[in-house]
């Protein structure tokens, strides 16, 4: 039975009971095993034994961790909705005062289906990548890196604090470095990886003064402006008081109360005060009394319960205490509300992890890694950690509407903007790079406009599709390796003049395996490769035969009648964005499969080395491409069947306690109409790119034509808006402008100030030498002198004549007589 409080309880709460889950500590561990050993051992592995141990090794924990993963997965479904929670609680972390943090880990719908997502594909991705990297000195580096980087992400996900999520935040920002930048030999792929990790350390900025901002105001209570400190939350030295409200679940006002082990009505413990727990969290700012008012969030009071725990003993207090709460919503810092700083720092850092603008420029640069990284890094874990906070932050976005609305217009500007410069983009990984960036726009705008299932499903269909389009471009990019080798080969056009300068970007290079203007041809050469990459190309594009439709769909109908945002036009600005974003998607993802695998018939060269990858990378793209489509019944839209979609309804226990205003209602017609547009949309960047890109002969002059005609705004978007440029203009020069005046500033003050005293030190050095040789050892050495010149003279005395002695005594004697006679009184 979960672990519950009984007794009556005036307050509901968004939180419910929590389950043991005792298999979860598993799923990050064993990926750390894998790392750990690979790190440590690798080497000397790889060399005694060759790379099957290393593959066995790496693949085996991810395989492990996912067994694990889809066992808890099941474990979760087998509870009555509402209760699916899982809960292990490994061991004590932080405890001060009334704030107690355990290293814990917890599954719910949202986090349960990330750690699938995440172990299932990573695994795919990891048996892919032997195939893929083989060849590699450094395999057994790789796959420590790859175990690492899952570690840190399944850290994320399962982590119920923020500490733990920063944890895992952190280290897959570190792995993503150590994987970007794999060859670090090559100084711009190790640039590529410096970029991504120092971009990422802005966001991560913003992350830091959010929780700051959120885990400081929820410390006292406020009115307005004016802040006070709750009484009792904190602690005296002898005992830890915690407070806390006995509340009843939400779902039991539905009529399903769960209940105890007597028949009572189930409740749970809500924690007052500062906290970083997720739980904990959720519990505060759910809050409701009988009135259905939010005390903590809008204003009122709480009765309390108060334990005081000393040791293992814990004594509950029965005496009556109520807190009165001003409400966060209510709390204003320089003026704007607290609420809002904060949700705005946790964006911030998810649009550092996400790539969304202006932070976005790190994601492109990244493709320097090996391909494998660019599909779990880029397609399914550490750009989507983003999204996934702000989901699992539902309860707290939903507080402020102009959180809402900065995140879902910054996601359709950003859906919008990388798509048009993915339209000139030749680059293979470089389109996937900016196809990324677009697609995390829209799951931005999904969970922005409150509706989180939605960006959530979006996140969950591009992790199949996307993968699949980054390990089919490794599998091209395996296949054209030859190119390499053999930039001679004999296509038309590809021979270069050495001494002729050229732009790269503007021609191809013929040494360049992901240029797609080496390729064409191809789809006779790699059939499995081609169909893969054909199937994710329709997903992405927003056909209703795969799953990409159903999720991208949807973002667009609910933006189109949202009503969470703080405008009624924010929700069409952001529709007719994305509706853009999705022509434009369509055309240039199939231009890069028209470019690769048409366009033109395939040369000798071609016929003679290329061909298709072997088994081990080509049936994870089968896997993958198989996924795209059969993750469609997960959200088959309720105009087709009647009722909600299969993944909203599991999913909606994680959302329903975020307070929203809700969606517009929409006739059948309207949503068929929107539907049907959307796919002419795709179907008509289709068949642009079709026009332009299908047949090298029919259309290259038409093509230059238009270049020609449209030269100014083609450079523009071509030059990705320059803002590259801008960074370098503003940001690299202004740190460099800096770090130069503060080198000047070491060096002719700090330094001038430490050699002046340096000098100073010396004068007195000298000084103190001087006093001390010609004062302190002048007076010592004139007594010495005086005692020896007297001794020297008195000696002189010591004759050893019996003559002189007695003279001396018979002078003696007259002296004393003498001196007795003439002053008698000197002698008494």
């Amino acid at each position: 039975m979960p672990e519950t409080l009984h007794g009556a309880a005036e307050f509901v709460t968004g939180i419910g009971p929590t389950h043991p889950g005792a298999l979860l500590y598993l799923i990050p561990l064993l990926p750390l095993i894998g790392a750990a050993i690979n790190g440590i051992l690798g080497y000397f592995l790889q060399q005694r034994f060759g790379k099957k141990v290393i593959s066995f090794l790496g693949v085996g924990v991810l395989l492990a961790a996912a067994v694990v993963a889809v066992v808890s997965f099941f474990q979760l479904l087998a509870l009555p909705s509402g209760e699916r929670t899982l809960v292990n609680k490994v061991l004590p972390m932080i405890s001060i005062g009334s704030l107690q943090l355990d290293l814990t880990f917890m599954m719910d719908e949202l986090s349960g289906t990330m750690s699938l997502i995440v172990t299932i594909i990573g695994m795919l991705i990891h048996v892919y990548s032997t195939g893929y990297m083989h060849d590699d000195e450094s395999y057994w580096r790789y796959f420590s890196y790859l175990n690492l980087f899952v570690f840190s992400m399944m850290m994320l996900v399962l982590g119920d604090s923020f500490l733990l999520m920063f944890f895992g935040w952190e280290g897959v920002g570190l792995c993503s470095y150590l994987l970007i930048g794999f060859w670090y030999q090559d100084q711009a792929k190790a640039t590529a990886g410096m970029k991504a990790f120092i971009v990422n350390r802005v966001g991560d900025f913003g992350f830091v003064v959010g929780l700051l901002f959120l885990f400081w105001s929820l410390g006292g209570v406020w009115f307005g402006a004016q802040y006070a400190p709750v009484h009792g939350l904190g602690s005296d030295a002898s005992a830890r008081e915690v407070r806390y409200v006995v509340a009843r679940p939400a779902h039991a006002s539905h009529g399903t109360a769960w209940r105890g082990d007597h028949g009572t009505p189930t409740t749970v413990a809500v924690r007052l005060g500062p906290t970083v727990s997720f739980r904990e969290l959720k519990g505060q700012l759910t809050l409701k009394n009988a009135a259905g008012k939010r005390p903590i969030v809008d204003g009122g009071e709480v009765a309390v319960h108060s334990r005081a725990e000393r040791g293992s003993a814990a004594v509950v207090k029965t005496e009556p205490l109520t807190l009165t709460y001003g409400g966060l919503a209510n709390m204003l810092v320089w003026g704007i509300p607290v609420l809002f700083l904060a949700c705005l720092g946790f964006f911030l850092g998810a649009s550092g992890k996400s790539a969304q603008i202006p932070l976005y420029v790190w994601l492109p640069d990244a493709m320097a890694g090996p391909t494998p990284v660019s599909a779990l890094i880029h397609a399914a874990t550490m750009v989507t950690a983003g999204v996934y906070m702000v989901a699992r932050l539902n309860f707290l976005f939903a507080l402020s509407p102009g959180a809402m609305t900065v995140v879902a217009v910054v996601g359709a500007a950003t859906a919008f903007f990388a798509a048009t410069i993915g339209l000139f983009q030749y680059d293979i990984k470089k389109v996937l790079a900016y196809s990324t960036v677009s697609q995390l726009g829209y799951m931005f705008v999904g969970v922005g406009i409150g509706a989180y299932w939605v960006g959530i499903f979006h996140l969950l269909t591009h992790a199949a599709f996307k993968a699949c389009l980054f390990l089919g471009s490794g599998s091209v990019i395996h296949g054209m390796h030859y190119v390499q080798h053999h930039p001679g080969h004999d296509d038309p056009g590809h021979g270069h003049d050495a001494h002729e300068p050229r732009d790269l970007r503007l021609e191809p290079d013929p040494s360049d395996p992901q240029d797609m203007r080496n390729m064409g041809g191809l789809a006779g050469l790699m059939p499995v490769t081609r169909w893969t990459y054909l199937i994710a190309c329709i997903a992405i594009a927003g056909l209703p035969f795969a799953s990409g439709f159903y999720s991208k769909d949807e973002i667009l109908f609910k933006a189109f009648t949202t009503g969470n945002l703080v405008a009624p036009l924010a929700g069409k600005l952001v529709w007719t964005l994305c509706t853009l974003g999705a022509a434009l998607t369509a055309f240039y993802m199939f231009r890069s499969y028209y470019l690769t695998f048409r366009y033109r018939a395939p040369s000798k060269a071609h016929e003679e080395h290329v061909h298709e990858s072997p088994r081990s990378m080509t049936w994870v793209l089968v896997a993958l491409a198989t996924l795209a489509v059969v993750l469609s019944l997960l959200g088959l839209p309720k105009l087709w069947t009647g009722t909600d979609p299969l993944f909203e309804r599991f999913l909606e226990p994680v959302f329903a306690a975020a307070a929203l205003k809700g969606f517009a209602h929409a006739s059948h017609g309207l949503e068929w109409g929107l539907m049907l547009l959307s796919v002419a949309i795709a179907a008509g960047g289709i068949g642009v790119a079709w026009l332009f890109y299908a047949d090298e002969q029919k259309t290259a002059a038409r093509l230059a034509a238009l270049k020609e005609r449209f030269a100014p705004l083609h450079r523009v978007v071509f030059n990705k808006y320059y803002v590259d440029e801008l960074y370098a203009a503003t940001v690299l020069r202004g740190t460099h402008g800096l770090a130069r005046m503060l080198a000047w500033f070491d060096r002719e003050i700090i330094d001038g100030l430490v050699n002046f005293c340096g000098w100073c030190g010396r004068v007195g050095a000298w000084l103190n030498g001087k006093i001390d040789e010609y004062f302190v050892d002048g007076a010592v050495n004139l007594v010495a002198d005086i005692v020896i010149g007297s001794g020297q003279r008195l000696k002189r005395m010591q004759t050893g004549r019996i003559n002189s002695y007695a003279y001396g005594v018979a002078v003696g004697v007259i002296a004393i007589a003498l001196v007795a006679y003439f002053l008698p009184g000197v002698l008494k």
